[in-house]
């Protein structure tokens, strides 16, 4: 004998007619973990009450890396190989925070020169981030044109990038007191030939959706998200800026030079997935300006060390700190623990995209299925972020 089966009833459009109203059966839509708008291999558990959403769960894990365990059987010099991996969109950014935490432990002053050159590495990465995003949200709603002029930009600045590091992805350029090496010979100009045509051509993939009607209608008012909630949460990066939420750690709590560059931090206040766009958008510019600041003072800099000269063994004092960056989707956070060895004894990780994917339970529910795919690829994640 088979036990009895619970259902939820709903009012709405169905088969079954109970009085003057049509009843409903709710119904459970798993979209992923394998979905071509989930960006990876992330799943969500939806409840469904005809085409519109009831109730959004999140499920996470599917791709989990176990990286901060990974930490703590290696060295601060292995740990940067496996650090800039969780979000491959930003490497020399998650980089950053594995160094940064390890100097302030030793209490290591870096070399002005190294200081302003991952500044602009970090500006450059961070406008590649988003010009993926760029292209690749118009896509999800229809629009293929977009991605071809974004992948266009990213290959120009992606050339001084690898120029430079060797690496198209996974730069591996940041070293504990400094980088790896110092700036090829002309590689400054060849900074500011591609910031100049990124900055001439970025209008292209403005001019595409900027007033389309098909855009705004899928994005204006769509997936809402208020300041209070974003709090609760934790939301960070473009993704609060574009709710009104003007944080921004290059200006509030400034790291390497950002503290003598003039940051404008981008907000809007409608919060919704046009919003998150424009957010991105603008970024862009401004990171290219920050981009062209940085190579000018590297241009007024003498010729110095790029790095500080480090033991064969390198071990961290013990105590323990916490080091966070401005990553281009969000605070990224480094909580160091350190027993004295050459090891880790815990490197706590903190990724932005692990709490903006969290609020999609708050933010689903009451939007049909079709918004839920423009309410997704707006949230600007990497699954590797989110699972690490």
């Amino acid at each position: 004998m088979t036990e009895p089966r619970e259902v939820n009833v709903g009012i709405g459009a169905g088969a079954a007619a109970t009085g003057k109203e049509l009843a409903t059966e709710d119904m459970v839509l798993n979209i992923g973990p394998q979905h071509p708008s989930t960006h990876g291999v992330l799943r969500l558990r939806l409840t469904l009450d005809g085409e519109r959403i009831s109730a959004a769960e999140p499920i996470v894990g599917y791709m989990h890396r176990g990286a901060e365990k990974l930490f703590e059987v290696r060295d601060y010099r292995q740990i940067i190989v496996l650090a800039n991996r969780h979000d491959w969109l930003s490497a020399f950014a998650n980089e950053l925070g594995v160094v940064l935490a390890v100097e302030r432990m030793l209490g290591m002053e870096v070399p002005v020169r190294a200081v302003w050159a991952r500044t602009l590495m970090a500006e450059l990465n961070r406008v590649l981030s988003h010009l993926m995003f760029l292209g690749s949200y118009p896509l999800e709603l229809g629009a293929i044109t977009p991605v071809f002029y974004a992948f266009r930009e990213r290959e120009t600045l992606q050339a001084v990038m690898e120029e430079i590091s060797g690496g198209r992805m996974h730069y591996m350029f940041n070293r504990v007191g400094g980088l790896k090496e110092d700036l090829p010979y002309g590689w400054l100009d060849r900074v500011t030939q591609a910031v100049t045509d990124v900055r001439r051509r970025l209008p292209d993939i403005e001019n595409l959706l900027t007033g389309n009607e098909i855009f705004l209608a899928r994005t204006v008012g769509v997936g809402v998200l208020d300041r209070e909630t974003i709090m609760q949460y934790g939301v960070s990066g473009p993704i609060a800026r574009a709710s009104g939420v003007a944080l921004d750690l290059r200006r509030d709590d400034p790291y390497l030079a950002y503290g003598e560059l003039p940051v404008k931090v981008v907000t809007r206040s409608a919060g919704d997935c046009n919003a998150r766009f424009e957010v991105l958008l603008e970024q862009v510019r401004v990171s290219l300006d920050l981009a062209d600041a940085c190579v000018e003072r590297l241009r007024s800099l003498p010729r110095g060390p790029i790095n500080q000269r480090l033991p064969k063994v390198l071990k961290v004092p013990e105590g323990h700190t916490y080091a966070w960056t401005e990553n281009p989707l969000g605070i990224n956070g480094y909580y160091l623990v350190s027993r004295g060895e050459k090891t880790p004894w815990r490197l706590k990780l903190r990724s932005a995209s692990y709490n903006n994917v969290q609020v999609l339970r708050e933010m689903l529910p009451g939007h049909l299925v079709s918004d839920m795919v423009a309410i997704l690829g707006s949230m600007f994640f990497v699954v590797g972020d989110i699972d690490k």
